[in-house]
């Protein structure tokens, strides 16, 4: 299995360095002025890149739901029911506003909320890892 997992990467290494060179060999501003020449040279090298996003979060799903049902579900359980609560916190104390965009466009209320949302829940989660981290290093230190 492990085999056959390598050739499948050599593969698309090879293919994506090929469509790559393509690339580089055609120009920058030989694909920004023909449209035709932007969907021939660029499409197949972003139909790889899907390609590899799918199997790879296929992958990453498969592993996580077999590591759920094998290992402890309850620490699981737990931890993802303090990720939810983060996301409901971080709802709560966001606001939205209609906020004119550049190209135009307005961006409703709700989308301003979701995305003040989305920026409160990575800021906390990112003092959290601070914490955590100084934590771990306190630790260490103390018992040595």
């Amino acid at each position: 299995m492990n085999k056959i997992i390598n050739i499948i990467k050599i593969v698309f290494g090879v293919v994506g360095a090929i469509l790559f060179a393509r690339i580089l060999n055609t120009g920058d501003d030989a694909i920004e002025a023909n449209a035709a020449l932007q969907t021939s040279v660029l499409a197949p090298f972003m139909w790889v890149a899907y390609i590899i996003l799918g199997i790879t979060v296929l992958v990453v799903l498969f592993f996580s739901i077999k590591a759920l049902f094998t290992g402890n579900v309850k620490k699981t359980l737990i931890s993802l029911g303090a990720f939810i609560l983060i996301l409901v916190i971080s709802y709560g104390v966001s606001s939205g506003t209609e906020t004119a965009l550049r190209d135009g466009d307005v961006l409703s209320a709700a989308g301003s909320r979701l995305v003040s949302t989305g920026l409160t829940a990575f800021y906390i989660l990112a003092a959290l890892a601070v914490l955590a981290m100084l934590l771990s290093s306190v630790r260490k230190i103390l018992t040595r």
